[in-house]
């Protein structure tokens, strides 16, 4: 069964949620760390100086990714840090509204990351913090797509050839890939269209 992701928003309507429950605040503040740690998107929560004040697991890891494994403590990578410093120099421009800037860093075909950068009020501190999601496209697409393959009925090599359409490979990169003739592509591909069309036409 594939996990369904959940967002940040999701968490704090959770939070919300458990004020209905009569929890001790530290049962409150435990629940709500599992919840985080246990999202597949990063979290990242940096002050106005570029200083790490969460990291989540996942956030930990993407890091050490962007930089090559040179993964130090409250070390955030240039790509995100040049879109917090955008964010806030571009703020006072937009005071009125909630604003949410978002980027993608590409690492490879496989590894596309969407970042997107909003401020956060947080108790105790004088000035908001930045909060920073960290979605890894591949993810959200195979994710996207293994729904797909069970909503259309496709067979295992069907499902492997959605999978890298849905990642942007061309019908050249997949044959590539999966050893197998354009042509070969081709028709799997109008036998894919074909169920998909079936499965609009049904509902």
């Amino acid at each position: 069964m594939i996990a369904l992701r959940k967002t940040i928003v999701q968490t704090v309507v959770e939070a919300q949620q458990l004020d209905s429950i009569n929890l001790h605040e530290s049962k409150r503040a435990d629940f709500l760390q599992e919840v985080i740690e246990g999202l597949e998107d990063g979290i990242l929560i940096l002050s106005q100086m570029g200083e790490v004040v969460h990291a989540n697991a996942s956030a930990n890891r993407l890091c050490c990714q962007f930089n090559q494994g040179n993964f130090k403590q409250n070390f955030v990578p240039s790509a995100i840090w040049h879109l917090c410093e955008f964010l806030l120099s571009s703020r006072y421009l937009f005071s009125d509204k909630l604003l949410i800037l978002s980027d993608e860093i590409v690492l490879d075909k496989s590894n596309i990351f969407r970042i997107r950068v909003r401020l956060l009020n947080l108790d105790g501190f004088e000035l908001p913090c930045l909060l920073v999601t960290i979605e890894n496209q591949y993810e959200s697409v195979k994710n996207v797509a293994l729904t797909e393959v069970k909503k259309f009925d496709l067979t295992p090599r069907e499902a492997e050839i959605w999978f890298l359409y849905r990642s942007n490979y061309s019908y050249k990169e997949i044959a590539t890939k999966l050893y197998i003739t354009i042509n070969t592509v081709k028709k799997h591909m109008k036998n894919i269209h074909t169920k998909r069309q079936a499965n609009l036409s049904y509902n």
